[in-house]
């Protein structure tokens, strides 16, 4: 519990590890405080015997609670399908770039290392993918990532997570030599990446 002096009057945080008989003998010794205007403010979850504690403290002191106020809560606007249409990103990605799309992404050209692609749904790389990428951002564990080939040092495809070997550079240019499609998804909540057939 908190209280602090405002030019309203008084604020009284309630925080969840108070209990109604906590509230009573802390605000106790501090009736005179309570003869004022009380804007009463709840943490996450507050239990209710020290609501009313303090609410009995305060119209026990003389006082009025003029508001009570919860926490903020920050919601997500939803998606809705125009802002998750498939974005089309006609160059590469240089690296320090960070592109954030709320559905899926097409970037014709390469993602250079130090680049980082967020992307609610799939993200199809025309080019070498080196940078790093997260599929699925919003939990979509339906969603790919597909590149020509995949040398990223991090993919995340929802919640997942996978990292390149500290040693595996060797093997990335290999790679990057050979050029051959590759797509990564979840199988059984890890991440899978599997050469695609030539056409």
């Amino acid at each position: 519990m908190k209280l602090r002096g405002t030019l309203g009057g008084l604020n009284l945080l309630l925080e969840p590890q108070d209990t109604g008989v906590g509230v009573t003998d802390a605000l106790g010794s501090r009736t005179e405080l309570l003869n004022a205007r009380v804007t009463l403010e709840v943490a996450e979850e507050t239990s209710v015997d020290a609501l009313e504690s303090a609410l009995g403290a305060v119209r026990g002191a003389g006082g009025s609670v003029s508001r009570v106020r919860a926490p903020r809560v920050n919601v997500a606007a939803p998606v809705t399908p125009e802002d998750a249409r498939t974005v089309i990103v006609p160059h590469g990605l240089r690296a320090g770039t960070l592109g954030q799309y709320p559905g899926s992404v097409v970037i014709l050209g390469d993602v250079n290392p130090g680049a980082e692609i967020v992307a609610g749904g799939d993200v199809i790389v025309v080019g070498a993918l080196r940078g790093k990428v997260h599929a699925g951002a919003g939990g979509n564990a339906g969603a790919i990532v597909w590149a020509r080939p995949i040398a990223s040092p991090q993919i995340r495809v929802a919640d997942a997570l996978a990292r390149s070997p500290e040693d595996s550079a060797l093997e990335g240019m290999r790679k990057l030599e050979g050029g051959q499609a590759e797509v990564a998804r979840l199988q059984d909540g890890a991440i899978v990446i599997e050469v695609q057939p030539g056409r």
